[in-house]
C-alpha cells in the first residue's frame, strides 16, 4: 500500500477515534445533565446503537431483589420497534422479566445470555447466535420467526455501579457495516467504546436513582407527616390526604383548558411537584394544635366537654326544690293545711320543669349548631344566676367561662380558640422554612401557608390581596373549603351535600374570598362530581343546579 494511502487511513482513523472521544464526552455531559431515569436509558441505548450501528438494542435493568432483569427499552430499527423508556410505546405485559435463578433447583441461569452477563459481570460478543453453543437463543428465534428477523451479531455488556455492582444489562443486536448495510459482527474496538459508554451510563442511572430514592423518600416523608396530623384527631381523619386528591383534580383540568382564563397556565412536571407538596402541607402547623382546640365538639368542651357538670348541677337544683318541698308539705301537713298542700306541690312541678326545661335548653346552645340570638344569649345569664351550694358555699349556677362559652354566636370555638387555630398556618410557616428546601421548591412554604388568605384581603395569616396571592394556595383554598363543607367526620357538624357546599363557595366566590376562575373551572369540569363520586356517601352527591 502506498505511504500517501497509509497516511490518509490514518488520519481517518484519528479523525473517527477523535469523533467517537468527543461524542462520548458529549453523552457523559447529557447523561450526568438528565435527571428522568427513562429519559436517561433511552439516551444510553441510542447511543450504543449509534456508536455500533446496530439494528436492535435492549436494556434490561435489575429488578430489586436482584433475581430478575426488567426489559426497560427494546429497540429494533429495521422493524420500528421502539417501545420502553420515554417512547409512548412501553414494553408489552406479554415480555417477562428473565430469571437469573432457576426457581425449583436455586441454580443461576447460565443459558440466558443476558443473566449470564448480570451474573458474571463479563461481556459477551458473539458473531452469529445461530451458531453459538452454550446459550439458549430459543426465545430470540422465536421472535425471529414472528417477525421475519435474523437475528446474527449480539454484543452484551453489563451496566456496573460505583460499588462494582450489577445494575443492568445492554444488549446489542445486528452490527450493520455503514456502506453495505449487511450485518456484521461487534468489532473489539466498538466493544471497548461501548464497555465504556456502559460505565458512564451506570453512574449516571445509579445518580438518577439515588436522586429519584431520595425524592421519594422526601415526599413519603412529607405523606406520613400528613397522616400524622391526621391521626392527631378521630375528626380530621383522612383531611390532610384528601386535599391533594382535589388539588390534583384542579390542576390537571388547568392543564387541559384550551380556552379561558387558564389557555396559557400549565404547570410542568416541576412546577406539579410544588403544588402537590404545598396541598400535602397545608395543615403541617397543626401538628402543634392543642387536641382539645381541633376536636372541640361543643361549646364548654376542654379537655372533657364541662356539660356533664352542668346537668350534674341542675340535677342538684332538683333534688334541692324536693327537699324544700317535701320540708315545706310536712309543715303544712302539721299545722292542718291540707288546702295549702295542693298550690305547693303545683308550685314544685312547675319549678322542675322549669329545670327541665332549661337543662335542654343549655344542652342545645352547647352544640352550636344554629346562630345564637340575642334572646337567647339573655336567657344563658338569666340562668347563670341560678344559685346552688358547693361545700357549703353559695354560688353561681354557670361560671363566668362556661356563660362566655355557650354565648358564642356560632359554632364551638370561641375568638382565642379560634386564634390558636388560625395560627397553624404561621406555625406551617415557620416549621416549613426551616426545611432545606431546593431552589425549585422554595415556595412550597409560602404556598402551603396561604390557603386561609382570601382574595379581599381580609383573610390570614398576612392577610394578602388577589395582587398578592399566587394561583397555588388558590387552588389549595378551593380544594380546602370544599373537604371541609362535605366532610362527615367533623364533630360540630354534619357533612353538606355537594349542591349545599357549592351554593356555599358560590356567595363565598361572590364576596370576593375564593378565585371566581378556579371555582367556575372546579363547577364546569365537574371536579366536585369526580370526587364526590369516590370519597363522597351517594346520599351527599345530589342535583346541582346550573
Amino acid at each position: 500500500m502506498p505511504a500517501k494511502n497509509k497516511i490518509s487511513e490514518i488520519q481517518e482513523y484519528v479523525k473517527n477515534l477523535e469523533n467517537q472521544i468527543e461524542r462520548l464526552s458529549e453523552i457523559g455531559v447529557a447523561l450526568s445533565r438528565e435527571k428522568e431515569i427513562p429519559v436517561v436509558l433511552e439516551m444510553i441505548i441510542d447511543e450504543a446503537r449509534r456508536i455500533t450501528n446496530a439494528d436492535g438494542g435492549t436494556l434490561y435493568m435489575m429488578i430489586d431483589d436482584e433475581t430478575r432483569l426488567k426489559f426497560e427499552i427494546m429497540q429494533t430499527g429495521s422493524k420500528e420497534i421502539r417501545w420502553g423508556g420515554a417512547s409512548p410505546d412501553p414494553v408489552p405485559d406479554f415480555i417477562y422479566p428473565i430469571k437469573l435463578y432457576n426457581p425449583e433447583t436455586g441454580k443461576p441461569n447460565y443459558q440466558m445470555i443476558s443473566a449470564y452477563v448480570a451474573l458474571k459481570g463479563e461481556t459477551i460478543n458473539i458473531p452469529d447466535a445461530y451458531a453459538a453453543e452454550g446459550f439458549d437463543f430459543s426465545g430470540m428465534k422465536a421472535f425471529d420467526k414472528r417477525n421475519d428477523y435474523r437475528s446474527m451479531s449480539f454484543l452484551t455488556v453489563p451496566l456496573k455501579n460505583h460499588l462494582d455492582e450489577i445494575i443492568g444489562v445492554i444488549q446489542l443486536i445486528n452490527a450493520q457495516d455503514p456502506d453495505s448495510g449487511e450485518t456484521i459482527s461487534f468489532s473489539e474496538k466498538k466493544q471497548k467504546l461501548i464497555e465504556s459508554l456502559c460505565s458512564q451510563a451506570a453512574v449516571s442511572i445509579t445518580n438518577s436513582q439515588l436522586i429519584q430514592q431520595l425524592e421519594d423518600l422526601f415526599e413519603s416523608f412529607i405523606q406520613v407527616l400528613a397522616s400524622a396530623i391526621d391521626a392527631k384527631s378521630p375528626y380530621t381523619g383522612g383531611h390532610c390526604q384528601r386535599i391533594p386528591v382535589i388539588t390534583k383534580m384542579i390542576v390537571d383540568a388547568i392543564n387541559n383548558a384550551k380556552e379561558g382564563p387558564f389557555e396559557d397556565v400549565y404547570f410542568d412536571s416541576e412546577t406539579m411537584k410544588e403544588m402537590m407538596l404545598a396541598a400535602w402541607l397545608h395543615d403541617t402547623g397543626k401538628i402543634a394544635t392543642p387536641v382539645h382546640v381541633v376536636d372541640k365538639s361543643t361549646k364548654l368542651e376542654s379537655l372533657n366537654d364541662r356539660i356533664d357538670m352542668v346537668i350534674a348541677r341542675f340535677e342538684v337544683l332538683k333534688r334541692d326544690a324536693e327537699i324544700r318541698f317535701i320540708k315545706k308539705r310536712m309543715k303544712l301537713e302539721n299545722e292542718g293545711k291540707g288546702d295549702e298542700i295542693k298550690e305547693l306541690k303545683k308550685q314544685y312541678e312547675e319549678e322542675l320543669t322549669k329545670l327541665d326545661e332549661d337543662s335542654k335548653f343549655i344542652e342545645k346552645c352547647n352544640f352550636g349548631g344554629e346562630f345564637l340570638s340575642q334572646e337567647k344569649k339573655e336567657r344563658i345569664k338569666e340562668i347563670a344566676n341560678y344559685k346552688w351550694q358547693l361545700e357549703g358555699e353559695t354560688r353561681n349556677f354557670l361560671s363566668d367561662d362556661e356563660v362566655y362559652n355557650l354565648s358564642l354566636s356560632k359554632g364551638t370555638l370561641n375568638p382565642e380558640e379560634r386564634k390558636i387555630i388560625n395560627d397553624h398556618t404561621v406555625v406551617t410557616i415557620d416549621m416549613l422554612k426551616k426545611l432545606p428546601w431546593p431552589k425549585k421548591l422554595k415556595r412550597v412554604p409560602e404556598f402551603a401557608a396561604a390557603h386561609h388568605e382570601k382574595l379581599d384581603g381580609t383573610g390570614y395569616p398576612k392577610g394578602l390581596n388577589h395582587t398578592e396571592l399566587p394561583i397555588q394556595p388558590r387552588i389549595v383554598a378551593i380544594a380546602d373549603i370544599f373537604e371541609a363543607l362535605t366532610a362527615s367526620d367533623r364533630p360540630y357538624k354534619k357533612g353538606k351535600t355537594v349542591s349545599q357546599s357549592l351554593r356555599i363557595m358560590g356567595f363565598m366566590r361572590n364576596d370576593y374570598h375564593i378565585d371566581s376562575d378556579i371555582f367556575d373551572l372546579f363547577v364546569k369540569e365537574k371536579i366536585y362530581e369526580q370526587y364526590a363520586k369516590e370519597y363522597l356517601p351517594p346520599e351527599q352527591l345530589d342535583e346541582v343546579g346550573t
